[in-house]
């Protein structure tokens, strides 16, 4: 058994596209007014393992039972990652992955490509 003590964080993936975007940018706004997150930059094409436009919130532990509930009432039809940090990318992004709305299909290659512990 994992103990929680090996989570140091959270991101969550707020996906979107042109015509959604001002609406992710209210729940962007949202959520840097009433916790403390690390909002992190716009990308408005897909990268790394992300196969739409999205941004990242990074987030403590200790603010997981605050955010993710705000998240659940507020996404506005959107998708949402939310992944714990864990030190293993990839097992964060498949196995330990919670999805709120519909589940995306990630590039998991280019995550394997820079594993740390890849044999």
């Amino acid at each position: 058994m994992k103990e929680n003590s090996i989570i140091i964080g959270f991101h969550a993936h707020v996906y979107y596209d042109l015509e959604t975007r001002d609406v992710a940018a209210q729940i962007r706004e949202g959520l840097g007014a009433r916790f403390e997150v690390q909002l992190g930059r716009w990308h408005d094409q897909p990268i790394g393992p992300h196969p739409k436009s999205m941004y990242q919130v990074a987030f403590a532990p200790n603010q997981f039972p605050q955010v993710v509930p705000w998240l659940m009432l507020n996404r506005e039809g959107l998708d949402i990652l939310v992944h714990p940090e864990t030190g293993d990318d990839v097992t964060d992004h498949i196995a330990h992955a919670l999805w709120l709305g519909n589940k995306l299909e990630l590039n998991i290659q280019v995550l394997q490509r820079i594993r740390p512990n890849a044999s």
